[in-house]
């Protein structure tokens, strides 16, 4: 019991100091190229992992990587993933999106698990909400996982968008704006011999 009190705390005090830099305003984005198929790729088998073949584990990545910070789109990308395995019971499906439209980019969740009341999807990126306090200690959360998803795509330029239904499952979207992709250069045409 010990050993999970102290788990249960780092992760607290992790998910805090993480909160803590997205906030501060003098930490500027980086702005790397991020490999987004690759993560999806990795937080797949994170999901398998934590789902120990309790779920089936679907993924469509379209190949456009983004401009970012891979870290904090790790852990906003990371949270949403990990929530859809703790909310979707044993036999459920959850399936990991990575696609552009064009209104920009979007990574999403969707899951066949309990989902959310309409009156709570409003409050979920507040720190420490919780739908069902005594749920979500069993499943180990912090209550800071979507506040930190909401930090990360702010400083993107981005939004969480939650559609869910009771006992039908939910889908958690975090948009990117297109001004984020990164067009691959065109292939320069080979010259043709005179």
């Amino acid at each position: 019991m010990q050993a999970r009190q102290r788990q249960r705390m780092q992760r607290l005090i992790e998910d805090l100091l993480m909160l803590s830099r997205l906030e501060s305003q003098e930490n500027p984005v980086a702005d790397e190229d991020v490999d987004v198929p690759q993560l999806v790729r990795e937080l797949a088998d994170e999901a398998r992992a934590l789902s120990q073949g309790r779920h089936t584990i679907d993924v469509e990545a379209a190949p456009e990587h983004v401009r970012g910070s891979r870290e904090e789109l790790r852990s906003a990308f990371g949270n949403l993933v990990s929530n859809a395995i703790r909310y979707t019971p044993a036999g459920g499906r959850v399936t990991l999106r990575w696609r552009v439209m064009d209104e920009g980019a979007c990574f999403e969740v969707e899951d066949t698990g309990i989902g959310v009341a309409p009156e709570h999807i409003p409050r979920l990126t507040e720190r420490f909400y919780r739908v069902d306090k005594s749920r979500s200690r069993e499943t180990g959360g912090t209550g800071l996982g979507l506040a930190i998803v909401k930090h990360v795509l702010l400083r993107h330029q981005g939004r969480l968008d939650v559609q869910s239904q009771l006992g039908r499952g939910s889908v958690f979207s975090a948009w990117l704006p297109r001004a984020r992709l990164i067009v691959p250069s065109p292939v320069p045409a080979q010259r043709q011999a005179a």
